[in-house]
């Protein structure tokens, strides 16, 4: 089977996404990162009425200049008065304007003495206040269905006067992962084997895109038991995220596995690390089969596994997140797979062009086995199918944390 592209993955596994879950309310509180079910309405008006944006003096910008008798004061919170002809009122930062006012002078540019007050320098008709609906018009749509809420999105909410929101529930998702040489964290290891670092990973991944993980199981390598580990968890998942056995080894049965109890339709992707990638299903459930080596899991989760996920939990409109530096590395030969190269990000200053220089730094060993490199790199530079680079080149980078933020793609 060739190796498939990147970009051409993506496009089938988005294209096969199934439809959202059902709806659930849940309190703002218990909303960040889920996925918008429905359109937000504002019922009222952001905000609701004229207000001060300062501390200082309401009044008429006509009866200045002079001296002004300073009529009432309107802390927030506080009902105000009609404004009295000839006079100001002490305002402060969010009370409510006085009517027959059109003007906040701010204390500083005001002199007030023996409750007169006087205005030095000129008045701008309308100056600092914020006019009822400025922000939020009432009836307005503040934010659109599929929208994964993030904190500033849940206080837009919250002002305007919503307690709960209509989300997707969340994907029921099982990790399975597979290898006789890999024993669970805590567990006494023998010689030859080493810990379960996968499981680990891929469960706080999946966790930071609002899914479930209803199951996280390591089995041995034997065809049966893994096997009738996936029609266990087809039965009760929405998603199935396997690592480790999809290579051609001979030890390598979970691609066999998805094949005899359902079917295969992606393997192998043109992308360095994570070649040995599948997707299927097992009796109707969605399957992703990972590579088992932790960086080549990493990457295909974030790249490949993470989008469809999002989408599939009715997220939409995400993008992913690129940015450019300046390579520092050569690449020479070319390569019939798509690299992504673990890297530092610095930032140089240019005399020359009087501006900085995001600067792509390689980790200290790409290999896909060390994981301590992703957690030390800032980003994954992006070497293209069949490219070659040189010292200074601008190659795309790919943020660490956008890869990990369910607000991208």
């Amino acid at each position: 089977m060739a190796l498939t592209p990147l970009a051409e993955a993506l496009k089938q596994l988005l294209g096969r996404v199934p439809m959202p879950p059902d709806r659930e309310q849940v309190p703002l509180t218990l909303a960040l990162w889920r996925v918008l079910a429905c359109d937000i309405t504002a019922t009222v008006a952001v905000p609701p009425f004229d207000n001060s944006a300062m501390d200082g003096y309401a009044l008429r910008a006509k009866d200045v200049p002079g001296e002004l008798v300073v009529s009432q004061r309107i802390p927030a919170g506080v009902p105000a008065a009609a404004l009295e002809v000839g006079s100001a009122a002490r305002i402060f930062t969010g009370a409510p304007i006085p009517e027959g006012a059109d003007t906040v002078v701010m204390q500083e540019d005001a002199l007030e003495q023996n409750n007169l007050v006087s205005v030095l320098g000129c008045v701008t008709p309308g100056a600092h206040i914020r006019r009822r609906g400025a922000d939020i018009a009432q009836g307005s749509t503040i934010l659109h269905r599929g929208r994964v809420l993030a904190p500033q999105d849940i206080g837009l909410i919250a002002s305007v006067g919503h307690a709960e929101v209509s989300v997707y529930k969340r994907l029921r998702v099982a990790i399975l992962t597979t290898g006789d040489e890999l024993v669970e964290p805590g567990a006494q290891p023998e010689p030859w084997q080493i810990f379960n670092s996968n499981a680990t990973q891929l469960a706080t991944q999946l966790t930071a895109l609002g899914c479930e993980v209803i199951e996280s199981t390591l089995a041995p390598d034997c065809p049966r038991v893994i096997g009738d580990a996936l029609e266990r968890m087809a039965a009760i998942a929405d998603c199935i995220v396997t690592c480790g056995g999809v290579s051609v080894g001979e030890e390598d049965h979970v691609r066999a596995q998805i094949e005899a109890r359902g079917r295969l339709d992606l393997w192998k992707l043109a992308i360095k690390p994570g070649k040995p990638l599948a997707f299927g299903e097992v009796q109707g459930c969605p399957i992703f089969g990972l590579p088992g080596n932790p960086v080549s899991a990493w990457v295909t989760f974030a790249l490949v596994v993470k989008p469809w996920l999002l989408r599939a939990q009715g997220a939409t409109g995400l993008k992913r997140v690129v940015t450019m530096a300046q390579a520092q590395f050569d690449v020479k030969r070319p390569s019939n797979r798509q690299e992504y190269l673990r890297v530092t990000l610095t930032q140089e200053y240019c005399p020359a062009s009087g501006s900085w220089k995001l600067k792509a730094v390689p980790t200290r060993d790409q290999s896909s086995g060390v994981l301590s490199g992703v957690s030390e790199a800032d980003a994954l530079a992006v070497v293209p199918l069949g490219a070659t680079v040189a010292m200074g080149d601008p190659i795309e980078v790919l943020p660490i944390n956008a890869l990990l933020s369910p607000l991208s793609a």
